[in-house]
């Protein structure tokens, strides 16, 4: 059989969800061809190993004119027999066999100031009818969590048999732990991401400012860009901080992995403030890495952190500010969360959920051939 795998997301921050996908199904499927579509600036950011995948350019934009036309045609001419959209945006007119992973529908519900708000509002519309018509039209929904599978079902109206859950997981890179020289024999608590409006950073920022009153010297490292168009957010986080005349804040802008293993090997906790989630990959992350986690307890958090995390209503910076207390006050329960959290990480399998997604294409493929 031939199977398409629109990975045009795969150089983006949910491209490790694709690249991990890949590296796995070289591994499980060495019978099927793949042909593994890109955008042009990414034809070389991932390389088969396998005899049967390729990489083929598909350079059309998410939500355009010219993924409802020229990516569709360029589908038709391919003729696979089964498609898998890692994102929901797709042509909706394609009338091939599809398999369409949904992550959340946090681009529905969701707006970051940084963004242009007519603009925004017009993919968020677009985005509704794209998102019901393609949960109804694919053969099979892939999803990362329960949570995720529950809210697509009540938004599309779709069977429950029509949606599968394929958890994600985390990598420990190995390589040996550089320090990050400014904050060597420092206190510090620390997040890790984007800084979209939704990432709730700003309430994190108050929390920690509270902190400060019993914790003076206690910084707060906020890692990821602060320039360029990814790093827009952060740099008007900064701004906004600045300006309130914030104390102790780091943002340290893009950190190397060796840098960043030792950020998370040595901070007092891990915050994850999140207000939405499809999956919450970063704490996972800083689960692996040995930081306790303390975590919203919004959307699908709990699901994936279990007992691993302390938790907090993300809306009220005076239950952030008190549970990040609970966790840096008292060592007990510090390691409790650190030896949690490794067992927990431990849950979650890259290659499990390519196995799982590899067996939800045989599905709609066996379906084909009756």
């Amino acid at each position: 059989m031939h199977i398409a795998i629109d990975a045009r997301i795969i150089n983006s921050s949910t491209g490790r969800y694709v690249e991990r996908l890949l590296h796995y199904l070289e591994q499980v499927d060495r019978v099927n061809d793949y042909t593994v579509l890109v955008r042009a600036k990414d034809e070389r950011f991932w390389t088969p190993t396998g005899e049967n995948f390729r990489v083929r350019v598909a350079d059309f934009d998410n939500y355009s004119l010219a993924e409802q036309t020229g990516f569709k045609r360029l589908l038709d001419e391919l003729a696979p027999d089964l498609v898998h959209f890692c994102m929901p945006q797709q042509p909706v007119l394609y009338t091939g066999r599809v398999v369409t992973t949904i992550h959340d529908l946090t681009l529905l519900n969701t707006y970051n100031s940084d963004k242009n708000w007519l603009v925004y509002r017009f993919k968020q519309l677009v985005g509704h009818f794209v998102f019901k018509r393609v949960a109804k039209k694919s053969d099979l929904v892939l999803t990362g969590t329960e949570y995720v599978r529950r809210r697509v079902i009540e938004f599309a109206n779709i069977p429950e048999n029509k949606i599968v859950v394929t958890p994600e997981s985390a990598d420990k890179p190995d390589i040996a732990p550089e320090p990050y020289e400014d904050l060597v024999g420092t206190d510090y608590i620390m997040y890790v991401g984007s800084q979209s409006d939704y990432k709730n950073i700003r309430r994190l920022m108050v929390a920690h400012q509270d902190l400060l009153a019993d914790h003076p010297d206690l910084r707060l490292v906020l890692v990821g860009k602060t320039t360029g168009v990814n790093g827009r957010p952060a740099g008007r986080n900064q701004a906004w901080a600045a300006k309130k005349r914030f104390k102790n804040i780091l943002f340290t802008g893009f950190v190397p992995d060796e840098k960043l293993s030792w950020l998370y090997a040595h901070t007092s906790a891990y915050i994850f403030p999140s207000l939405s989630e499809g999956f919450g990959l970063p704490g996972l992350e800083a689960m692996l890495h040995g930081a306790p986690v303390i975590s919203s307890d919004a959307t699908c958090l709990p699901e994936v952190y279990g007992a691993a995390a302390e938790y907090f209503e993300p809306t009220d910076t005076t239950d952030m500010a008190a549970a990040i207390r609970r966790v840096i006050d008292d060592p007990e329960r510090r390691n409790e969360l650190i030896k949690a959290g490794h067992v927990q990480a431990k849950k979650y399998s890259w290659r499990r959920m390519a196995e799982q997604t590899h067996q939800a294409y045989m599905t709609v493929l066996k379906s084909v051939s009756k």
